[in-house]
């Protein structure tokens, strides 16, 4: 194949969801409300957790990267989507095309590993409580989050770069809502083998986070099982539940979009898993960490208490 019979690809159109228009503007309301109790929620975890003193542990540290994170993530895709939604054009720059995949792709692997260097926190936490200060020093948790974000950004680096190298052919239509790479990759008019190969070692190095979940919410079911009250069995259930439902939310949705079976057409069914992926996962994060957190409310309680007393007169 010759490509100088090709024009070099300048911008790409995103035509996900297209053929719905009745539902694009429903579409935008919920996107728009949820992104702003992402930004809102994410902001108020990273600001409790600098103020209040008790909250200077490992586990507040690795909650308010995971803040930062979403707040990170979710700014680099949904303003971008929100605007084609709205827009008659829906197009994008070949720059802003690989920016936004970049950023993506960087974001989405550092909080996959991120969570489960969360989830063997919490085994720490319940399982070896007293051991907790010792296991998860400062050096420990502070380089664990460093390599989460260097192992996201590696991933994201090598995965971009041969994407956007290879030619697209002149092709341009992207059936996505965002720059996302399996979209990409489908444009592309060479082999993508090394692609394919890059991309199935980064899947498998990211499942070990997963794996690391399940393993520690296996000995944190084992460790609750084993205690004598009811109530405080309930307890710590729910609250660990409900980290695992987030979690498994977060992977399940990725491990549709990333490892289900080609198919030539991107289906509707694909892009509202990728809204729940993008969009529904990190509006929970901070609800779940905050509403059924006893630290976080006595500590907005102990920052309201602090303010109401500097504005009496």
């Amino acid at each position: 194949m010759k490509m100088g019979n090709y024009s070099a690809v300048t911008e790409f159109f995103l035509v996900g969801l297209s053929q719905y228009p009745e539902f694009q503007l429903l579409l935008f309301a919920l996107c728009l409300i949820m992104y702003v109790i992402i930004l809102l929620g994410s902001r108020f975890l990273i600001i409790i957790s600098i103020l209040d003193s008790r909250l200077h542990t490992p586990m507040y540290f690795f909650l308010g990267n995971l803040s930062f994170l979403d707040i990170c993530y979710r700014s680099s895709s949904i303003p971008p989507m929100l605007i084609i939604f709205r827009s008659e054009r829906k197009s994008i720059s070949f720059i802003g095309c690989a920016l936004q995949m970049a950023v993506s792709l960087g974001l989405g692997s550092t909080e996959c590993v991120l969570l489960g260097v969360m989830a063997y926190g919490r085994y720490v936490a319940v399982c070896n409580p007293l051991r907790y200060p010792i296991i998860m020093n400062r050096v420990l948790h502070v380089h664990m989050a460093a390599w989460s974000w260097i192992i996201g950004s590696l991933n994201s680096l090598a995965q971009t770069i041969l994407t956007m190298v290879l030619p697209f052919c002149g092709n341009n239509i992207i059936d996505h809502l965002t720059c996302e790479i399996l979209a990409l990759l489908k444009l592309i008019c060479t082999d993508i083998s090394i692609n394919v190969l890059i991309m199935t070692v980064a899947s498998f190095v990211l499942l070990i986070s997963l794996l690391l979940i399940l393993i520690s919410y296996g000995f944190i079911l084992s460790f609750i099982l084993r205690i004598n009250s009811a109530e405080g069995r309930t307890k710590a259930f729910s609250t660990c539940s409900a980290h695992l439902t987030v979690d498994l939310l977060f992977y399940g949705s990725g491990l549709f979009m990333y490892m289900k079976p080609k198919s030539k057409d991107t289906k509707a069914s694909n892009e509202i898993i990728g809204l729940s992926y993008g969009v529904v996962t990190p509006m929970l994060n901070p609800i779940i960490y905050s509403l059924r957190n006893k630290e976080v409310k006595e500590a907005v309680k102990k920052v309201l208490s602090r303010y109401l007393h500097f504005l009496k007169p």
